[in-house]
């Protein structure tokens, strides 16, 4: 037994996997031996990534390891390592070389590149995830270089278990999957939507601590309508229309059924950037018999609920005294504003359609209301109140009178000026929560917040805005982005050993975030805590949610841990280089 009785070897040590190297059963100056099975070459070390250390193999591993001769003689510390990397990705102005040069620094040397994350969190956070992300997919096919993750596609229907177990992990805890269709805001990316699932586990594994080895990006390839993509020779999809309808449903169904096979009931799916249609209903087909979670519906909706419970340091009230417009009413808005509505009930003790009531949405041909229901697509339908149909955004702000604006459109500059200025003349500190991905797509950029509303606006993005002075003041945008909740959400989910997710554990997870914004942040006019302290974060979301799995009857990690935030940050994996025997 590894932690006294808590844990058992095979499916709960450090990050809740089993510790295929003995890692982390050794303390952090205890020596290990970097190979289980057999004696290596010094060449083959240092091409395997997890094991590599490149300049700081110290002289003793270089004569033990039969290293001698195949690096220069200078021995250089994690530290120096992590200052000349740094020095030289700050000399490329472009972002995607940045990207690059990390994805190479991923495949060459896997614990440095994730001491480079930890400790660059804020610097290096839109590198390797959203806003960068999104133009690595559109590229992806001329930089794809070593594959990340196993590809599914209908050449594999009725071979997906076989394709599974080719890869070489054994003790997978989170799969992050993709489609492809609808990857940020840039729409159907086929196979090079890839480049979602691996930087989102890069950030499971920084953010969260979840071990390298327990993380698995799939993505499934069923075709693409994107016709350049067809028409690209370089393309690395099948070059076909999308399936639908009973194919789609068969592959997914063998694909869902394969991964609980190989790996068990208790591996977290999380979906990631599937079109409203599939994503709406894989989420409802699933959640009762596996482990899975939609970032884009639930991390959303719960990452912004955190901002929502923090804002209300700064606009008085309680989630009830307000009201809330959205500009989006696909798996975002509508994920969101359901949310909002259960934590309201959870507050105020009213049925969940009477709190459905404050929370208005407006789709791409106007307000949702009654009159529109027999049309609206099943999702929408609960939005749909009582009140004359309006069509522009900026008569549904004047005729709704919301204290909370929230865009999650996937259409940029959707928030004029005339819509804005509205938000300030209704209220003293409109919020307003411009949410679409990338910074391409933001409904609004931060400057124009704070300079519509005269400096009066508390402002948060998708993407990261840098902070803006209006009248010698500073103000600094907040990020609703869901690297604070996912990889925390994750390792609770993981370390309670959960067989399900429920919308407790979301609530559970966003006023975890909630509790963590000071009275230092709220003086910035910041309804999220710095990303600075990401790990730390994560930390107590974790202890929440598994708490509330506990609390539930859903964890099967017994008996629980007296201090589940000790508890959380003794799981996390850490990149710091180990010494080797």
């Amino acid at each position: 037994m590894n932690g006294g009785d808590l844990v058992d070897n095979k499916s709960a040590v450090g990050g809740g996997v089993e510790d295929m190297y003995g890692e982390d059963c050794a303390t952090m100056d205890q020596p290990l031996t970097p190979w289980t099975v057999s004696i290596a070459s010094g060449y083959s070390l240092l091409r395997e990534p997890r094991h590599n250390k490149g300049l700081a193999f110290t002289e003793k591993e270089r004569d033990a390891h039969y290293l001698r001769g195949l690096l220069p003689p200078a021995v250089f510390s994690q530290e120096l390592q992590e200052k000349k990397l740094m020095h030289n990705l700050r000399q490329y102005k472009v972002p995607l070389q940045r990207y690059m040069a990390m994805m190479d620094l991923q495949e060459r040397n896997e614990r440095l590149f994730y001491k480079l994350l930890v400790d660059n969190v804020e610097e290096l956070l839109p590198v390797v995830y959203t806003p960068t992300v999104g133009e690595a997919c559109q590229k992806y096919g001329s930089i794809f270089r070593r594959p990340q993750g196993l590809y599914i596609s209908l050449k594999e229907k009725g071979k997906i278990l076989e394709v599974l177990k080719n890869w070489p992990e054994r003790s997978v805890q989170v799969i992050v999957v993709t489609d492809g269709e609808r990857i940020l805001g840039l729409g159907d990316l086929g196979c090079q939507g890839m480049g979602i699932p691996v930087g989102k586990l890069s950030l499971y594994t920084a953010l969260g601590g979840v071990r390298p080895s327990a993380c698995l990006p799939i993505t499934i390839d069923v075709g693409t309508n994107n016709e350049t993509l067809l028409n690209d020779e370089f393309y690395i999809g099948l070059k076909q229309k999308r399936a639908r309808g009973q194919e789609y449903d068969e592959l997914l169904e063998e694909f869902m059924s394969a991964v609980k096979q190989n790996y068990g009931e208790k591996v977290l799916i999380q979906f990631e950037d599937f079109a409203n249609h599939n994503a709406f209903e894989l989420l409802s087909r699933y959640s009762s018999t596996h482990l899975v979670f939609n970032d884009d519906i639930q991390g959303t909706a719960s990452v912004v609920l955190a901002g929502l419970i923090a804002s209300l340091k700064l606009l008085g009230g309680t989630l009830a005294d307000h009201r809330f417009l959205f500009l989006g009413a696909g798996e975002a808005g509508t994920g969101i504003a359901e949310l909002i509505a259960l934590e309201i009930s959870k507050q105020n003790g009213n049925p969940i359609e009477e709190n459905r009531k404050k929370i208005w949405l407006v789709d791409s041909k106007g307000l949702i209301v009654e009159s529109r229901k027999e049309s609206l697509q099943h999702f929408k339908q609960p939005w749909a109140h009582e009140h004359e149909f309006v069509k522009d955004l900026v008569d549904a702000v004047k005729a709704i009178k919301p204290t909370v604006l929230i865009g999650t459109s996937g259409v940029g500059k959707q928030f004029t000026k005339e819509v804005v200025e509205a938000m300030a003349s209704l209220n003293e500190k409109p919020l307003i929560m411009a949410l679409s991905n990338p910074t391409s797509q933001a409904e609004c950029t931060a400057e124009e917040a704070y300079t519509w509303t005269e400096g009066r606006a508390i402002f948060a993005s998708g993407s990261p805005f840098d902070p803006f002075e209006y009248e010698g003041q500073v103000f600094v945008p907040g990020q609703a982005n869901n690297a604070y909740i996912f990889p925390g959400f994750g390792l609770g989910v993981i370390m309670s050993g959960a067989i399900r997710v429920h919308d407790d554990m979301l609530l559970a997870a966003s006023e975890a975030l909630a509790s963590q914004v000071t009275d230092e942040h709220y003086a910035k006019g910041l309804i999220y805590p710095p990303f600075t302290n990401i790990r730390k974060i994560s930390a107590h979301i974790a202890a929440k949610v598994a708490a509330k799995a506990y609390e539930l009857g859903l964890a099967s990690h017994l008996p629980q841990p007296e201090d589940l935030v000790k508890y959380a940050e003794s799981c996390m994996y850490n990149p710091v280089y180990r010494n080797y025997r």
